[in-house]
């Protein structure tokens, strides 16, 4: 497979279907911005350098499938750092918040694109009980550890394997999170394959093994604006969760409670703009930040959700295999961060991260979720399916 293309210049040159974009050794490239689809030939995989984490190069992979869908990848936090798809005229966008340099991602980065681990989400008071033995770990998000840690799975450099599979081009990643790291015990090895399928599906598989008994709970975090990420906010995307109930907390950590959604403004069992009753939401700042109950049985492939952008006409539905979602409108993005050409303001995109509950180590009707013990695989499927309607 001819992973890439060089010219003389010292540039790699990504030509997607009507995309074009210009590497540069430290990632650097010209917008690709909004182009129409067209059937010309381009190579399933290609990659460049992306620059260097102290002395170890990361590289970005961009993946085309045969409609013309483009994303990009570098095997830095298993990042998803650009996904161009088609709107309701054929015209290209890029719908995930992201930067243009490896150097972005490293200064730090609210986990645009990442996958997110050894536990994605809060546990309380940055503690828990496992075999009898306390384990006290970095409380990033004061009082409380969220995912990961410090130096959680987002900000270390996975190895990678570009493949070719029978739905599309894939990129398979690999970790090996070390007995200790972070507070946790045990090594965990992870891997991660993201597929970019010829029917328009961006697959996410996670899994991990241990050799002790330990905690996993592995999340894809993208930032999704279906108008384009450089569009304005999503506040008038409409969304519809399959989830009956959510599990409320004090305020963003789940306690254990279980509760309908019926009456509230987490009820989006029908589709719903974003903007609609985000004040009643509630939160600080204002927004939604909660986990839902995914309808269905845990463990089995069923809907999540259904995102749609009225402007665009961009379509995006969310399949999974795990018990939880995490809905996240953007509440702390302030303006601070600049990526690709846009300033990412309160609300400039959402997240559906799909999940076992947050905290679940700590409630005990849950905790089973997220202990993983020698013998066992982890595994975590999710698929997003794009489209456009008129």
């Amino acid at each position: 497979m001819d992973l890439s293309r060089r010219i003389t210049c010292g540039l790699v040159v990504v030509a997607a279907f009507g995309v074009v974009a210009c590497s540069t050794p430290n990632g650097g490239e010209s917008e690709p911005t909004r182009t129409t689809a067209s059937a010309q030939p381009a190579p399933a995989i290609t990659v460049a350098p992306f620059g260097k984490v102290d002395d170890t190069p990361v590289q970005l992979y961009t993946l085309t499938n045969k409609n013309g869908l483009v994303a990009k990848i570098t095997n830095y936090g298993a990042i998803v750092t650009e996904l161009h798809v088609p709107d309701r005229n054929g015209t290209l966008a890029d719908i995930v918040l992201g930067f243009e340099s490896l150097d972005s991602y490293v200064k730090g980065h609210p986990y645009f694109g990442a996958i997110v681990g050894r536990v994605a989400n809060r546990i309380r008071n940055a503690e828990f009980t496992l075999a009898g033995k306390r384990y006290t770990l970095e409380a990033n998000d004061k009082p409380h550890h969220l995912h990961g840690g410090r130096k959680g799975w987002d900000k270390v450099v996975w190895s990678a394997m570009p493949i070719d599979t029978a739905e599309g081009s894939a990129l398979e990643l690999t970790y090996v999170s070390k007995d200790g790291e972070e507070g946790y015990p045990g090594t965990v090895t992870a891997k991660t394959i993201y597929t970019l399928t010829n029917d328009n599906e961006l697959k996410v598989n996670m899994e991990a093994t241990t050799d002790k008994t330990t905690l996993v709970n592995m999340a894809h975090h993208s930032y999704w604006n279906l108008g384009g990420h450089n569009s304005g906010t999503i506040l008038d995307h409409e969304l519809t969760l399959y989830a009956d109930h959510y599990t409320p907390g004090t305020p963003m950590v789940p306690d254990g409670r279980i509760h309908p959604v019926k009456g509230t403004p987490f009820d989006f069992t029908s589709a719903k703009a974003i903007g609609k009753e985000l004040k009643r939401a509630g939160g600080s700042p204002i927004g939604y930040d909660q986990n839902f109950v995914v309808n269905g049985v845990p463990n089995q492939l069923r809907p999540v959700a259904r995102l749609k952008d009225p402007k665009s006409g961009r379509v995006m539905t969310v399949s999974a295999d795990q018990p939880g979602v995490q809905f996240y409108t953007g509440n702390f993005l302030n303006g601070s961060a600049r990526g690709k050409g846009a300033t990412y303001v309160q609300y400039a995109a959402l997240c559906l991260e799909t999940q076992k509950y947050p905290n679940a180590i700590n409630v005990p009707d849950w905790q089973d979720q997220v202990i993983l013990r020698p013998g066992q695989l982890y595994r975590h499927v999710m698929v997003h399916r794009f489209s456009a309607e008129p």
